[in-house]
């Protein structure tokens, strides 16, 4: 008997995996920058890793931690522009 597979080649099946793909990357950024404002010593409140943790946009979490590379804060690393 033969299985039908059309559904992985479906567009609705790729929009899955490409939403699955870029979550996935937003979770590792997130997990990256907590690591990063860890190593660098700074204390972070429960509502700050929550912000991180829950935040899945790849610009934002990006921006955040290239300032977390060198920030003296975590207000200069969240302020808004």
């Amino acid at each position: 008997m033969a299985v039908d597979l059309s559904f992985y080649k479906s567009p609705i099946s790729q929009e899955i995996r490409a939403e699955g793909k870029a979550e996935g990357k937003a979770e590792g950024e997130a997990r990256a920058l907590l690591v990063v404002l860890q190593a660098r010593g700074f204390q972070l409140p429960a509502a700050t890793e929550q912000k991180v943790s829950e935040c899945r946009d790849s610009r934002t979490l990006n921006q955040w931690l290239s300032r977390a590379a060198t920030a003296d804060s975590l207000d200069e690393v969240f302020h808004e522009d």
